[in-house]
């Protein structure tokens, strides 16, 4: 398998490993043809106005984060950022980034654990304005908004209330 592919690959089973400890559904659109990797839904949450609160993912994994200062300055092809901006879509989509080390560090397996490394950090691009760019749309994907199983919570939070984070 290529290099992209296990970055793939190694991406959907660490945010499939977050969902499971929050408690959330996920699932994979047979086709890939909205932007949309991960689809996340909670059944029976509590505290919103909806009762099956969810939010979709775009999946993207470097080996070669450009991190400027603050955030990753990430390189969204043009077609996921149209299908990821804009507010009239049905539920909160948001774009991944997850930051990997070479792929020896990828996994570590200890005596009474494994643990998965690096980082993944998210960011909604629904305000962003349209654009005249062809290829691809250069996203800055703040350092300060880690994804983790609390985050994830969060978003669903917000999604429950109709709301994007």
């Amino acid at each position: 398998m290529d290099i992209g592919k296990r970055m793939e690959q190694f991406n959907i089973a660490y945010l499939s490993a977050m969902a499971a400890q929050a408690g959330l559904n996920s699932s994979r659109p047979d086709v890939d043809d909205d932007s949309v990797d991960l689809q996340l839904a909670a059944k029976g949450w509590q505290g919103g106005k909806l009762r099956n609160p969810t939010i979709q993912l775009q999946l993207k994994c470097t080996a070669g984060a450009n991190v400027a200062g603050e955030v990753i300055k990430f390189p969204l092809p043009r077609k996921n950022y149209d299908d990821l901006r804009g507010d009239d879509l049905i539920c909160p989509r948001y774009l991944v980034v997850m930051q990997v080390p070479p792929i020896e560090g990828w996994i570590q397996h200890h005596p009474d654990h494994m643990s998965l490394h690096h980082t993944c950090y998210w960011v909604s691009i629904k305000d962003h304005p349209a654009t005249d760019n062809t290829t691809s749309v250069t996203i800055d994907v703040p350092l300060s908004q880690r994804l983790t199983t609390e985050t994830l919570k969060a978003l669903l939070d917000k999604a429950s209330n109709g709301e994007w984070a």
